[in-house]
């Protein structure tokens, strides 16, 4: 069985330029104000159809607030049948000053 990787801000954005999936766990309401460009929002409510939806072989990308939860969220994807899932260290607010020019509003893309 695989695991996840830690990764630091700059792979979790080379990968994306190569078409990983980038999901973000964080709360709705601050997921609203900020985020990664091009992610989705995962919680609870829409996991499950994320997963059913899901290339279980793509990269993915786990994002959260400091790097701390999105490693559970990995291991579960993990889990789940994904094979190919990244933790991101330090998470979107070591992203948010790493890449400030590559963050988006609103809700879910």
């Amino acid at each position: 069985m695989s695991e996840f990787k830690r990764i630091p801000p700059e792979q979790a954005h080379a990968l994306r330029e190569q078409g990983a999936v980038v999901v973000d766990i964080r709360d709705p309401a601050t997921y609203a104000a900020l985020h990664i460009s091009g992610s989705k929002h995962l919680d609870n409510h829409s996991i499950s159809d994320f997963i059913r939806a899901a290339d279980l072989d793509a990269p993915t990308v786990v994002v959260c607030y400091h790097g701390n939860s999105s490693q559970s969220a990995a291991a579960y994807l993990i889990s789940q049948g994904f094979s190919d899932v990244y933790s991101m260290d330090g998470g979107f607010e070591l992203w948010r000053t790493t890449f400030p020019s590559e963050t988006a509003q609103g809700t879910s893309e």
